[in-house]
């Protein structure tokens, strides 16, 4: 049955993902907070600032006023930035009086809070909300809107909902998995973005693949104790929201975690990084929650904590990189060991 959809965010992802619903036959209303940038992708029929380029097909149109875009909706699909989601959650909240399905497809972790973004969700807007999902993997906006074959998980604690959702989006180019562990698959979503940003460090400082590709493995790691300490089932991380975007996030010139971690490989600041970005990268707030969780729960992040400790406390990058590989020796079983144990202990 086709629908109409509201997308809340109108950068590349949001407008990626309401290109698939429009393919599908959808109606999609592509809400931006910027009128200019709006009034441009209604006249323009493409979001040249994100995607230059990309022609939108039929059935999408942007709109400024938060009100006109929720209209008579079931469905919304949160695309905004992790930092603005309790802002735009009240503002849904104040407009909206009948019960919504809400699809969120960004990655992230509150810092200080250390909720995650269903989380955040159910905190703010649990009132009017018939069910959560989140949609993650490995999945680069770019080429979404280019039509090429991609596949994602959805997520719920309804696997109903999972499913409509799964119905919602799934075509020939756009393949769609349910999974109902909600929590893995959002710690794996938003964790990897911290591995990316130190993947780009290492091309930044020449290091090369093996370089990578250790940091790859053992950061998968690191996600994946946390993740199960948090009640995640571990082998969610050896699915598409975790090794899978793991290995999008960290090898992709599409990646804006990738290429800020580059930048700072190079010797860039983190102000002027951000600031040459043009866009959200979410690996540095995440980076700082993580930090927090590593404490909260006891659980070894040696990687995460070397790059908190180079973002938020000047310390040097190569002498991190130093200190990770002088670190003391270890049988690599270990580790799998101690995830098998943390899992029975949380279960």
């Amino acid at each position: 049955m086709k629908e109409t959809v509201a997308i809340l965010g109108a950068g590349s992802w949001g407008t990626a993902l309401a290109m698939v619903l429009a393919d599908n036959g959808h109606a999609v209303r592509l809400w931006g907070n910027e009128k200019d940038h709006v009034d441009t992708i209604n006249r323009e029929q493409a979001n040249n600032r994100y995607l230059p380029g990309v022609e939108l097909p039929e059935g999408i149109t942007a709109y400024y006023e938060l009100e006109e875009a929720l209209e008579g909706v079931e469905t919304v699909v949160f695309a905004v930035p992790t930092k603005a989601f309790r802002e735009v959650s009240r503002r849904v909240k104040s407009i909206v009086k009948d019960k919504i399905t809400i699809v969120h497809v960004s990655k992230g972790i509150e810092p200080d809070s250390l909720m995650r973004i269903s989380e955040m969700l159910e905190e703010e807007i649990a009132d009017i909300t018939k069910d959560i999902i989140v949609l993650s993997g490995p999945s680069h906006a770019e080429e979404v809107s280019r039509r090429i074959p991609t596949t994602v998980t959805v997520a719920s604690k309804n696997m109903q909902a999972a499913q409509k959702i799964q119905d919602l989006f799934m075509n020939q180019n756009f393949r769609v998995y349910t999974n109902q562990d909600l929590v893995g698959v959002e710690i794996g979503g938003a964790l990897k973005n911290i591995i990316a940003l130190a993947a780009g460090i290492t091309d930044g400082l020449g290091y090369g693949d093996n370089a990578k590709a250790a940091l790859m493995t053992r950061g998968l790691a690191e996600i994946t104790r946390l993740g199960v300490k948090m009640g995640a089932d571990p082998l969610t991380f050896l699915g598409l929201t975790g090794i899978g975007d793991l290995i999008v996030t960290c090898t992709s010139v599409h990646s804006r975690n990738w290429r800020a971690g580059n930048l700072l490989g190079k010797g860039k600041s983190l102000d002027e990084v951000l600031e040459s970005m043009g866009m959200v990268v979410e690996g540095v707030r995440t980076t700082k929650a993580a930090h927090q969780l590593s404490e909260k729960y006891h659980v070894k992040m040696p990687i995460a904590n070397a790059l908190y400790d180079v973002l938020f406390n000047g310390k040097d990058i190569k002498q991190e990189v130093e200190d990770l590989m002088g670190r003391s020796k270890k049988h690599e079983m270990e580790e799998l060991i101690d995830i098998v144990n943390i899992a029975k202990e949380e279960r």
